[in-house]
């Protein structure tokens, strides 16, 4: 499909506290040649990067435990989500510098042998934050801590030391609700089965 031009474009701001809301109004030509006039809402703040961490010396992964308001918006019962490390970029941040920084402000592990996966929108129908997926190494004597984050973002994180063989199980089980982990651990399912 062939990208089409907008035209007329009006942006309101609705909101900008930690991201921005913004309306956007445009007018959109279709393939048939008609134009019509669209209003969508826009949510965004920074790009993102998540990593996943794991030892395939002892087949372990790394993964994090922490509230995320969303989830308890959506489920009532659940206000805590498992995820791979990651963060919001800083301005004028290298997604790589970022996945470093991010994996020891959340776990206290510096990560060897990174390797870029992929980028990806997770949900290109409402948000504009990309997010920059990693793998990387580490070994066992690393992982000092069972919790991590920074208060002063109001973070307080739960740190999980798995086997692959669970991950794998709690994909199936439908535990993992996370698309940056689901990915994660779905190519290292590919790298693992090759």
């Amino acid at each position: 499909m062939e990208d089409r031009p907008i035209q007329n474009v009006v942006q309101k701001e609705i909101s900008n506290f930690w991201g921005t809301l913004r309306r956007l109004s445009f007018d959109y030509t279709f393939k048939n040649g008609k134009v019509k006039r669209l209003t969508h809402e826009v949510y965004g703040k920074s790009d993102g990067v998540a990593i996943l961490l794991y030892n395939p010396e002892t087949r372990r992964i790394i993964l994090t435990k922490q509230f995320r308001a969303p989830v308890w918006v959506a489920q009532k019962n659940q206000s805590s989500l498992v995820e791979v490390c990651g963060g919001a970029i800083d301005g004028g941040e290298d997604p790589m510098e970022t996945v470093k920084r991010e994996a020891v402000e959340e776990v206290g592990i510096a990560p060897t042998n990174i390797k870029f996966v992929s980028q990806t929108f997770l949900s290109p129908g409402i948000l504009s934050e990309k997010i920059f997926l990693y793998t990387g190494e580490y070994k066992s004597e690393q992982l000092t801590t069972r919790d991590g984050g920074v208060f002063e973002e109001g973070e307080e994180i739960e740190v999980l030391e798995i086997t692959y063989d669970k991950a794998f199980a709690m994909i199936k089980s439908g535990e993992l609700l996370d698309a940056r982990t689901l990915i994660l651990l779905q190519h290292l399912l590919l790298i693992e089965s090759t």
